[in-house]
């Protein structure tokens, strides 16, 4: 959850920092610019699912863990002390750039130590469920990101948010880090499959199971765009390309998060219920179908649309990914699962997660179509859907 804070606030601050950090004269080209180095962060996850794998596969998937949570507040903190393009010009983004590369290491990390120690230590007939708290968890960081911008815009006018509010955040994370030191000194539990692996885990899974990593990514593609379109990008989307007003597109992206928060659990007992795959097709299924449509309602403006729109993609975001780490956890033996889980997930969240908002921004600026992101959705939906079905698991379903 902590983490997850750090890492999401630069996304819900785009906006702002964009013209501070890239002052183009097309505000447009600094958007997709700002969410550029959004996306550079994810691009980093896959080296840190195979540094913090190994750890977590060779020493222990606790001291992953407590390590991975420093890594990711100290450059948070810095980001929120840096000067912008104003003071020292194009060193600043050069700056945030190298922050954000740190940041992305460490998010690749502690989300699959979570996953892992979460799967294995439930009963075989609840694990959807035990999986789907480490995304409650990350879910829920994200969650406290979007309500600390909230509250910080709707005190501060837009003059001072540019000037400074836009920092705050940022320096509220040493409070999580402290939090988190915390958290992470009591947790003392380490998972009985966690550790002792004495042959490079790495080398294994990409000599013994490369084809399974692959496969993975595929499944993937539409979970890793989703929620980043629809719960990160969305509100840029609602507040420059709609438009909304900012305050109203934060507060509908913040309830429709605590709606997604509250079901990923559920989604994980229907895993559990009913068969992880079937719920996880539906959900893709269907996320695929209404993305449209949905799109096509939120162009009106209205914000009973917006409200609307953003539940639904919470109910059906939620079948996309509660099951998922349950899954992931049964597609490699136990001794390599850190490694082989963490590596097909961060490539996938790295090459079409985290590259999702720029993406999207893309689309609108050079097609006019302000429902574009609906059809690049739909296509990640159909791979998605069609890689899962065939999907071969080392465990049960």
């Amino acid at each position: 959850m902590l983490e997850w804070y750090d890492f999401a606030i630069f996304g819900f601050l785009a906006p702002t920092m964009s013209p501070l950090f890239f002052p183009d004269d097309d505000p447009v080209v600094a958007l997709i610019q700002t969410y550029g180095i959004f996306a550079a962060g994810y691009l980093m996850r896959p080296l840190g699912g195979i540094v913090f794998g190994h750890i977590a596969d060779r020493i222990g998937r606790t001291q992953a863990l407590r390590w991975s949570i420093a890594m990711m507040a100290v450059p948070t903190v810095l980001v929120g002390l840096l000067p912008t393009h104003a003071n020292i010009g194009a060193s600043a983004a050069a700056l945030l750039i190298l922050l954000r590369l740190v940041q992305g290491v460490s998010v690749g990390g502690e989300l699959i130590a979570s996953i892992t120690f979460l799967v294995e230590a439930a009963p075989d007939n609840r694990r959807g469920l035990h999986g789907s708290w480490a995304l409650f968890g990350a879910v829920s960081g994200i969650l406290l990101g979007s309500a600390v911008v909230s509250l910080v815009e709707a005190f501060i006018d837009p003059q001072a948010m540019s000037d400074y509010g836009w920092r705050i955040p940022f320096l509220l994370g040493l409070v999580i880090f402290l939090m988190g030191r915390w958290l992470r000194s009591i947790l003392a539990v380490e998972s009985p499959k966690g550790g002792g692996v004495q042959e490079l885990p790495l080398k294994r899974v990409l000599t013994q199971h490369l084809g399974s990593v692959l496969h993975l990514i595929l499944c993937m593609l539409l979970y890793a765009a989703a929620f980043y379109v629809l719960f990160v990008w969305m509100p840029t989307y609602l507040s420059k390309i709609i438009p909304t007003p900012v305050s109203h597109a934060m507060a509908v992206n913040t309830l429709s998060t605590v709606f997604l928060v509250l079901l990923l659990p559920v989604a994980g007992w229907l895993g559990d219920r009913f068969g992880l795959r079937t719920i996880l097709l539906l959900g893709i299924a269907l996320l695929g179908l209404v993305a449209y449509p949905l799109f096509v309602w939120l162009d009106t403006g209205s914000l009973v649309a917006a409200l609307v729109s953003g539940l639904v993609f919470a109910l059906l975001v939620s079948w996309v990914q509660g099951p998922m780490p349950a899954l992931l956890a049964q597609t490699f033996p136990s001794d390599i699962r850190n490694t082989g889980v963490g590596i097909a997930y961060n490539a996938a969240l790295g090459l079409f997660g985290g590259t999702a908002p720029m993406v999207c921004t893309w689309l609108i600026s050079r097609t006019g179509d302000i429902a574009a992101p609906a059809y690049y959705l739909a296509a990640l939906a159909a791979v998605s859907f069609v890689a899962l079905s065939t999907l071969r698991l080392a465990g049960h379903d």
